[in-house]
């Protein structure tokens, strides 16, 4: 399953979640990866990042930034969805291996997160 960076079990997750097919999410991750990819330095100098490392790199934004993203890139409702939900089961994994659960929860209550792959780890 592709989706680099998000790993296969938070996809697995969203798509049984979010009602999107497994087929289906993975080419949307890849897809809003490529464009996201063009925005990093803009994320970075914009919103909170909460973790970095050599696969991925973790912003907070805003509550209906999904939304502000289906609609420019022309997604419906199902497809913008399922992309918040895989960027945030993909935090949640990572809030467990790095024991910072409470803190990630907290903060899912008043922002989205936007996970976007290193150059390494984006589809190309």
């Amino acid at each position: 399953m592709s989706g680099d960076p998000l790993d296969g079990n938070a996809l697995v997750l969203a798509a049984a979640k979010a009602s999107v097919s497994g087929e289906q999410l993975p080419k949307l991750v890849d897809d809003a990866q490529s464009r996201l990819a063009d925005r990093r330095d803009a994320y970075r100098r914009r919103y909170e990042c909460v973790h970095d490392d050599d696969d991925r790199t973790v912003f907070l934004v805003e509550e209906g930034h999904w939304q502000t993203l289906g609609d420019e890139w022309g997604l419906d409702d199902q497809a913008w969805r399922a992309l918040r939900r895989a960027h945030r089961e993909q935090l949640g994994q990572l809030a467990g291996d790095l024991d910072r659960r409470q803190e990630f929860d907290a903060a899912l209550e008043l922002r989205e997160v936007v996970v976007i792959g290193t150059e390494q780890s984006v589809p190309g």
